[in-house]
């Protein structure tokens, strides 16, 4: 027998049903011709072969077809009930054609006559690969059935993928799209940023002039009507150099001494402020967390900060309402989705809330943009917000604000965390001045600055002071000025100069004359810049436009005690 399946493996298990003890030797001889190993289990009755077909431990049904009280056809018949994968051949020596045909539809596999049992091996072949066949095609119908089931789930399964892979990307479309706009409008802010603070450095300058002109002539008038006029210069200079303390403050320009601050005793001490500036029409309530954190920021800046707010809450309100001042420690863990906002870590929160109008999605795109308004000429400069963003995010944090139409607006200020109460910026103290020598004569201040008008009214201040003085339009030209007079005592610098900066033209100083005082006036400075020439001390700092004797003060105030080498203290020339 030519069967892989059967040689050398184990014994071939056949239930045979044969009365002849004869016929059944026969069978066991061929088979042993074959080398076919087996093992027979004979019966000859019908009960003891439904018993053998029942328990399906045969490989092979080997049935005679006429017996002394049974058939063949009903063996079969049980056989198809039983086991019905069971090959079932017939070996008969009365099998006819008709009969034959008869149990091949009936399910038999084969048939073998008694006297060709030499075909026996090849039928069994035969049966088996028949067997294997349909064993294979029964298990690929079942698999097919089990597809069948499972593919309504499995359409269903990759449906839901599909839906959640277009949400995915839906929604990271729409993050792009989210983060693109955030860039443009901080692009946006930037350069209005940089434009700004250009734009009040030159305000500066011009408010320098003014300021100082009216401060010089005022002597000279005597009459009651023109020092009325004077001033209202005056008023009209310092409203100005109030604005532009608020577009330096929009830019992140201004000057800032953050200290550690408890925003619960600064709100509590601003209430009776608030609620005369904010008239009697809304009500105020404040919601103070108890053991809040202390905030690390300018305290007088903090406090313009929480007026702008509470005002413009209360411009929302016309008709009157509710105004709650807020504050709670907030730890932030999502980036922030608009420029304004402020990033991951742990900020000292001040919240402003009203009840009023809410703010519409095309104003909210613009309102921390400076001179943008929505209130009639002259009921606002639009400079607000735009101060609140940029003393916010200059001093580290920034602001959120959540609106809804004709509910009312919630504008919140992250400020950060100091690290505990009473911590002091750590930096060294400033160390004092060199003295402006006098021996026996006025000290001579060399003054520098490109703005020939500022340089005048400067130069007549400290004249008038009674200091003795040089001018130089530029920093190659001041640099000549030392290399060629040795009286100068100390340098009044411009900060922002074309060519040589204030700060290159300190630094060059430091190298060169290390004992000489400098002093810095500007419209604004680099911090970035101020940075390389060390630790900046408040006291040498004078802000264009001049106010109330601050430029005669300070510099009267670079006689202080000596000290070994040069300090380089700056003047941030910004208004506040």
């Amino acid at each position: 027998m030519d069967d892989p399946a059967h040689r050398g493996g184990p014994p071939l298990r056949i239930l045979l049903l044969e009365d002849s003890d004869l016929d059944a030797e026969l069978l066991g001889v061929v088979l042993d011709d074959a080398g076919i190993p087996y093992a027979i289990e004979r019966v000859m009755t019908r009960d003891g072969f439904a018993a053998a077909a029942a328990r399906r431990a045969s490989d092979l049904i080997l049935a005679d077809y006429v017996l002394p009280a049974f058939d063949g056809l009903s063996a079969l018949a049980i056989a198809r009930e039983a086991c019905p994968d069971t090959p079932f051949v017939f070996v008969s020596g009365t099998l006819g054609e008709e009969v034959a045909v008869e149990a091949l539809k009936n399910g038999a596999t084969d048939y073998v006559t008694k006297q060709r049992l030499d075909r026996l091996p090849r039928v069994l072949v035969r049966a088996f690969s028949e067997m294997r066949a349909q064993a294979q095609r029964r298990t690929a119908e079942q698999a097919l059935r089990e597809l069948n089931e499972t593919l309504e789930a499995r359409v269903a399964a990759r449906t839901r993928e599909l839906a959640e892979t277009n949400a995915a990307l839906t929604s990271q479309i729409a993050e792009r799209v989210r983060a693109e706009e955030a860039l443009r409008q901080a692009q946006r802010l930037e350069a209005i940023g940089q434009l700004t603070s250009g734009v009040a450095h030159d305000f500066n300058n011009l408010l320098t002039v003014i300021a100082g002109n009216i401060e010089l002539m005022e002597p000279a008038i005597t009459d009651e009507r023109n020092r009325r006029r004077l001033t209202m210069m005056r008023g009209a200079a310092e409203r100005g150099a109030r604005l532009t303390s608020q577009l330096l403050a929009f830019s992140r320009r201004q000057r800032l001494e953050p200290t550690p601050v408890q925003l619960n005793l600064t709100v509590a001490a601003m209430r009776d402020l608030l609620q005369s500036s904010i008239g009697g029409a809304v009500r105020i309530e404040m919601t103070l967390q108890p053991d809040l954190w202390p905030a690390l920021v300018d305290a007088t800046q903090i406090e313009l900060v929480i007026l702008n707010l509470c005002i413009n809450a209360r411009d929302a309100m016309p008709v009157g309402g509710g105004l709650t001042i807020e504050t709670a420690n907030v730890r932030l863990l999502d980036e922030p989705v608009r420029p304004e906002e402020p990033p991951p870590g742990d900020y000292v929160m001040v919240a402003v809330c009203d009840t009023g109008s809410g703010i519409p999605p095309e104003v909210l795109a613009r309102v921390f943009e400076p001179f943008f308004t929505t209130k009639e000429v002259g009921k606002g400069s639009g400079l607000g917000l735009a101060q609140v963003y940029g003393f916010a995010k200059q001093s580290g944090g920034g602001v959120r604000i959540d609106t809804r139409l004709g509910e009312g607006t919630s504008v919140k200020v992250y400020l950060p965390r100091a690290a505990a109460l009473g911590l002091a910026d750590t930096s060294a103290a400033p160390l004092p001045e060199p003295e402006i020598h006098r021996a026996g004569r006025r000290p001579v201040l060399l003054v520098v600055d490109d703005d020939s008008a500022v340089r005048e009214v400067t130069a007549a201040k400290l004249a008038a002071a009674g200091y003795g003085i040089r001018e130089a339009g530029s920093g190659l030209s001041a640099l000549q000025h030392l290399e060629r007079d040795a009286t100068i005592d100390g340098v009044i610098l411009d900060f922002a100069m074309p060519g040589m900066n204030g700060a290159e033209v300190a630094a060059e100083i430091r190298r060169r004359w290390p004992g000489l005082p400098i002093l810095f006036v500007t419209g604004f400075a680099d911090t970035e810049a101020l940075k390389t020439l060390g630790r900046i001390g408040e006291d040498r700092i004078v802000q264009k436009p001049f106010r109330d004797g601050e430029l005669e003060r300070k510099v009267a105030g670079m006689a202080a005690q000596p000290a070994p080498g040069l300090r380089l203290v700056a003047m941030q020339g910004q208004a506040t």
